[in-house]
């Protein structure tokens, strides 16, 4: 039998020594090398939305890969990926760093410099356990499966720009076009997704920070499953506690979310940390919330700086969404554009506050009148990222969400703004 090998090395020379000693196995279909953990991720994913046979057996992870960390990438692809055995290629042959790979998911360790009997054995451990995951993979409905759904995280300039509102209001739409969703507070000492959502709830996300190996089991105990359907990661009541939640836990965790949901929306608010960064640097796409104010949209450009500065996203890989719309200010959305390198959203949302302040003093957020000009915009919004699916027998433009008036992609004026869009 054929084994696929996929080599995931950021060095030339090492990924070439790899390769060649690769080419000497019997048997053995080596794939080009990944560059880096995103190539990898990728790659994996466009395989795995073809078949789960597409997948390579064998998944070579070289220790210096970046920009995410060896043992943190041969995680990811064990939750999202587990019929690939993973092996990790290192110089360290110590016990310690042989547990945290186990640990972390990978089915074998090569130590360097690479030896081809070392190499061939844990090749071909990996490939025949891969090939009796895939055997039985559909035997248990506890398993993650398949590339995954979609994450979008939300990010305010500033506090106060809207961003929750912007959150809660994406993951309900693409819940109610059908999708199952999931909402996540990663605002870590000040989020206020239960607030708005009328949630009390004892579990958040600090109760999955400390565990190594994150099942559909443990994941659905420390989710709230709310009236409309979606799933609610909260934020801990203890803002101290926001501590507890690492980079590493935080890819984790959104690496089990979204193999477990269709739509992820992550609340990332206004403050940087390791967890949220992480969650960005992730996401499919990076949402940042900004009003048309000088304040505001310095805010922006000073986070999508940093986010650049510390390799997180490049700007053009960022969506800027303004609310609090009005025509009749000096900034606008082009002068935005300009102002940060990011991408604009071909929605704005309108300043009409009015409408949501019922729904937001009385945490009934779900609940705001589908005639809202906010909310028509916010679900435009979520049909322009791609986030919900159009109910059947639905016009091709302004088709209505299942169970809800609120209209997604409707009607669009010129400067972004949608058919409802209104001063304030």
């Amino acid at each position: 039998m054929t084994t696929r090998i996929l080599p995931a090395v950021g060095d030339a020379d090492a990924a070439r020594s790899v390769t060649t000693l690769l080419s000497q196995l019997p048997d053995a279909e080596p794939a080009a090398p990944a560059g880096d953990s995103t190539q990898l991720i990728d790659t994996l994913a466009r395989l795995a939305s073809e078949s789960i046979e597409e997948l390579p057996e064998v998944v070579l992870v070289h220790e210096r890969i970046g920009p995410v960390p060896a043992l943190e990438l041969i995680r990811e692809v064990s939750l999202r990926f587990p019929a690939v055995g993973v092996v990790l290629i290192t110089a360290d042959a110590s016990q310690v760093l042989f547990a945290a790979a186990m640990d972390a998911g990978a089915r074998g360790l090569v130590t360097l410099p690479l030896s081809y009997e070392e190499l061939a054995n844990r090749v071909q451990a990996a490939a025949q356990w891969s090939t009796g995951v895939r055997r039985h993979l559909g035997a248990s409905g506890d398993v993650f499966t398949g590339p995954g759904g979609t994450v979008v995280t939300v990010t305010g300039a500033k506090g106060g720009v809207g961003a929750t509102v912007t959150a809660v209001q994406l993951a309900l739409a693409a819940q109610a076009s059908g999708r199952t969703a999931a909402l996540v507070d990663l605002d870590l000492q000040t989020g206020d997704i239960a607030a708005y959502l009328d949630v009390q709830f004892r579990r958040s996300v600090v109760d999955l920070a400390a565990i190594t190996d994150i099942s559909p089991r443990v994941l659905s105990d420390a989710v709230f499953s709310h009236d409309t359907g979606l799933a609610l990661l909260l934020a801990p009541g203890e803002g101290e506690r926001g501590e507890e939640v690492s980079d590493r836990s935080a890819r984790q965790i959104v690496s089990a979310l979204r193999s477990r949901y269709e739509v992820v929306v992550i609340d990332c608010g206004s403050q940087m940390n390791g967890a949220n960064a992480a969650a960005i640097e992730m996401a499919d796409t990076a949402v940042l919330v900004t009003t048309p104010d000088v304040v505001a949209v310095r805010g922006a450009k000073r986070i999508v700086r940093m986010w650049d500065r510390l390799q997180i996203r490049k700007a053009e890989e960022t969506v800027t969404l303004v609310n609090r719309f009005n025509r009749n200010t000096e900034i606008q959305p082009p002068l935005i554009q300009r102002i940060t390198g990011t991408r604009m959203a071909g929605t704005a949302v309108p300043a009409n506050f009015k409408e949501l302040q019922g729904a937001v003093d009385s945490g009934r957020m779900h609940e705001l009148d589908p005639r809202s000009t906010v909310k028509q915009a916010l679900w435009a919004l979520a049909g322009e990222l791609g986030l919900v699916k159009p109910s059947q027998g639905a016009e091709s433009r302004g088709g209505m969400l299942r169970g809800d008036r609120g209209s997604i992609g409707g009607r669009r004026r010129k400067g972004g703004t949608t058919s409802g869009g209104g001063r304030q």
